[in-house]
Parts: structure tokens; C-alpha cells; sequence
């Protein structure tokens, strides 16, 4: 009788110390990352970032219910919820309603929007540096004043015509940018509160005023963005952006960039051209996606130039700049080849970049232009192709001076690549392909030998 109430007694115990477990594993929690290199948890720098973020964070993920990319998506967010309790996930699936989709501008399964405050940022690639930085970004309120080119036929920033900018405009107001007009032809000056200027297509020649005004802003240190096309009025010896590219120390060469390597991306017209491999900077590190621009023109920098000029975008080698016709989709592109006689010059053409000098003004370290052989890519036809829209908000990123990323140190396991020599790879083939269905055989045939001498 003793023994069995002892047994009892020992049991309730065990009940009543798993309960009261249970009941502190609710109220409290421990978790520890025991995969290689703390794959499965966030980095230091990123924790650090979260915790000084004041106020609710919502992340809007626009990912089909069909696949497991939700459940990918939903891990990996809550990486950033276990560190901050009140960043929210919520899911919108893109196919209750394609119209809106499109409108919104969502153009990838998964395609990820942060909010914080009044501000937002969408992300096409799920990665802890590209989440992270995009938080860090919004983290920054202050609003910066982009002032667009205006009274010469430019491309109207707040335009929704197929050439203009509304729709790219539309995503840098979302994320702390207020873009306003700059007529430059009556004010004869840039305003001192401007951060950034664009110069985005002029259809006629610009008046000499209006380009010693973009010299003088530019000499005193001030950020621009210029983007050229082919045949674009003023770029003649003596224009006004002649003397605008003198001043930056570049050339814009004549014809359109053709590119026969577009076809690998299905692309059928030559004019057209694709980009996914970019030259080592800033604005393209760690850039994964294509970028796509239509009729570019070719820019070379001169060599007495004052800048740093470093390349963001370039043709392959089977590109070059057409000064003659230019098939269209549909026609024949094996009718053209390149002329050097008419002086077309054979690829890499570089079709974007990026200056850099010591500032003259004392609020700033370093003086920043870009130079882009291209403004169709951002206007409203293309601003949804591949990373065109991406592409750009890293292009003002930089020359806002918002470019910081998260450093993330690389997770991967360090003997995630074997690599085998020719002779190696022959050996290991012979081995398992060989030599061991041969080892099975003799093996079984011994088996069987010895049991038929039994």
C-alpha cells in the first residue's frame, strides 16, 4: 500500500512540474540559433536597426495563396517580429484582383511593401541586407526636395503620359521625396533648398541661360541627375547640354545602341537592351535583377575630365552605337552591321555613369552626378519591366546620399562548393559507376557460391 501511494505521489509530481513548464514556456521565452553561422536569426547590425525604430512597422506581401511562398516569406519576417513585437505581415494575394495589381505597380509573386510612418518601400528581392537597409532608409524623415527641369519639353515628373515620369515620381513620394518644377528659364537660378536636380529629356535646344545656370548649380557643388537620349537637341558643338556635358567632363557619341545579344532575353528588337551584370559599385552592389533600356545612347568620358567617373550600366560586346537605320520589332536586325567608317564604335558602350568629386560646399564631403544614356526606362511604358523601377530608386538613393546598406556578413557555409579537378570527377564516375555495381556483383556472387557448396 505504501509503495503504490508512493508511485502516485511520484506521478502527480511529474504531472504538476511538466504542467508548471508549460505554463512558464507561455509567459517566457528562449531561443537560441544553433544553425551555421546563425543562419536562422538576424545580424547585429539589423537588431540594432530594429531597435531603434519607434513606431509600428507593416509589411504588405503581395504573394499567391498557391506554393509555399507565403510560408517563406512569413519565416522569414518573423525573424524581425521576434526583435520588434509590433511588425505586422499581411498578405494580399495578387489574383483576387489583377487590375489593382497592375495598378499598384506589383509586377513579382512576393513582391514585399514596408510601411513605417508616412513613408513606404517596395522590395523584389527577400534578403536580410535588402530588408534591413530598406528600413533604414525609412527611418530617415527628412524630406528631400527633387527639382525636375521644366519649360523646354522635358518629361513631366507628375505627367501620366506614356513618356512621363508620374508613375516613378509617385514611388519616390512614397518613400520621403517631393518633387517640384524648375523653371529654370525664369528664375535663372537653382534654389538653394533643392538636393537633387534632374535634367530629363529636353525637346529643344536649352537657352544659354538656363545651361549656365545647371553649370553654375553644378560648380557649387550641387547633386544632379541627366538623362539623355539619342539625337537630343542642344548637343551640338556650342549647345547648351554640349556645354553641360563639357562641364562634367563626358561626351554623348551619336546614333542609338543596338545590342544583338538581346535576343537571350527575348528581346526582338536590337534597339532594345537588357542588362543583368553590372559594373562594381555603390548603386549595382548586390543588384540582381534586369534592367531594360529602350534606344539608349552612348556615353564616353574625356580624359582631362575633373571627375571620378566610374560606369553603372554597359552593353555587351556585340553592341554598338547605329548611326544609320535602326530595324524596329518585326523587321530584319541582320540587315544592320556596325560601320566603323561612319565612326561607330564597337561594344562595351558604357550607357550609364556615375561622378564623383570632393565637394566644394562644406555641408557635404562628396559631390555626386549620374549621367544615364536613357529616360524611357523610368517613364510610365517601362517603369514596370524587370528592375527598372529598382534601378532608379537606387540611382536616387545614391545621389541623395541615402545609400547606406546594412552590412550583413555572409551567412553560407563555407564548404557549401566542392570543387574536383577533371581527373578527380573521372575517378569518382569510375567508382561508383564501375567499380561498385562490380564490388555488389563479385560480392553476391561469392554469397551465392559459398551456399550452393553448403
Amino acid at each position: 500500500m505504501r509503495e503504490h501511494l508512493g508511485n502516485m505521489l511520484y506521478t502527480l509530481l511529474v504531472v504538476a512540474v511538466a504542467a508548471l513548464l508549460a505554463f512558464l514556456s507561455t509567459r517566457f521565452g528562449v531561443e537560441r540559433d544553433l544553425s551555421h553561422a546563425q543562419t536562422a536569426s538576424l545580424g547585429a547590425e539589423s537588431r540594432a536597426l530594429i531597435a531603434a525604430l519607434d513606431g509600428p512597422v507593416e509589411v504588405v506581401s503581395y504573394a499567391r495563396r498557391q506554393g509555399g511562398l507565403r510560408a517563406l516569406i512569413a519565416d522569414f519576417v518573423e525573424r524581425y517580429r521576434r526583435a520588434k513585437p509590433d511588425l505586422t505581415l499581411r498578405f494580399v494575394d495578387p489574383d483576387a484582383d489583377p487590375g489593382a495589381m497592375r495598378a499598384a505597380g506589383v509586377t513579382i509573386d512576393g513582391e514585399l511593401e514596408l510601411r513605417y510612418g508616412e513613408r513606404s518601400e517596395r522590395l523584389k528581392v527577400l534578403s536580410e541586407a535588402e530588408f534591413s537597409s530598406a528600413l533604414l532608409r525609412l527611418s530617415r524623415q527628412r524630406e528631400r526636395i527633387v527639382a525636375f527641369l521644366e519649360g523646354e519639353g522635358e518629361r513631366a515628373p507628375l505627367g501620366q503620359a506614356n513618356a512621363d515620369l508620374g508613375q516613378f515620381v509617385t514611388t519616390l513620394a512614397s518613400r520621403g521625396l517631393r518633387a517640384v518644377p524648375l523653371p529654370l528659364a525664369h528664375t535663372n537660378a537653382v534654389p538653394d533648398n533643392a538636393d537633387l536636380v534632374v535634367v530629363a529629356n529636353p525637346q529643344v535646344a536649352l537657352p544659354a541661360s538656363v545651361a549656365d545656370a545647371l553649370i553654375d548649380y553644378v560648380e557649387r557643388g550641387g547633386a544632379l541627375l541627366w538623362l539623355a537620349e539619342p539625337g537630343e537637341p542642344g548637343l551640338s558643338a556650342g549647345g547648351g547640354l554640349d556645354a553641360l556635358a563639357d562641364a562634367l567632363g563626358l561626351r554623348v557619341l551619336p546614333g542609338t545602341v543596338v545590342d544583338a545579344s538581346g535576343q537571350a532575353f527575348g528581346l526582338s528588337d536590337p534597339s532594345f537592351v537588357a542588362m543583368s551584370a553590372y559594373p562594381a559599385h555603390a548603386i549595382t552592389h548586390d543588384f540582381a535583377l534586369t534592367t531594360l533600356l529602350p534606344q539608349p545612347v552612348a556615353l564616353a568620358k574625356l580624359t582631362e575630365a575633373r571627375w571620378a567617373i566610374a560606369p553603372l550600366l554597359r552593353s555587351s560586346e556585340r553592341s554598338w552605337n547605329e548611326t544609320g537605320h535602326i530595324p524596329k520589332a518585326g523587321e530584319n536586325a541582320d540587315t544592320i552591321r556596325q560601320d566603323a567608317d561612319a565612326g561607330e564604335l564597337p561594344g562595351p558602350l558604357d550607357l550609364g555613369l556615375a561622378l564623383t568629386r570632393v565637394s566644394p560646399r562644406p555641408d557635404r564631403r562628396e559631390q555626386r552626378v549620374v549621367v544615364l544614356g536613357d529616360g524611357d526606362f523610368l517613364s510610365n511604358s517601362f517603369i514596370g519591366n524587370g528592375g527598372n523601377r529598382e534601378f532608379g530608386q537606387r540611382v536616387f538613393d545614391w545621389l541623395l546620399g541615402d545609400d547606406a546598406q546594412i552590412a550583413v556578413a555572409d551567412k553560407s557555409a563555407p564548404d557549401r562548393e566542392l570543387h574536383l579537378s577533371q581527373g578527380a570527377l573521372t575517378a569518382l564516375a569510375a567508382t561508383f559507376l564501375v567499380g561498385l555495381p562490380l564490388l555488389l556483383a563479385g560480392s553476391g556472387a561469392a554469397i551465392w557460391w559459398r551456399r550452393r557448396r553448403r
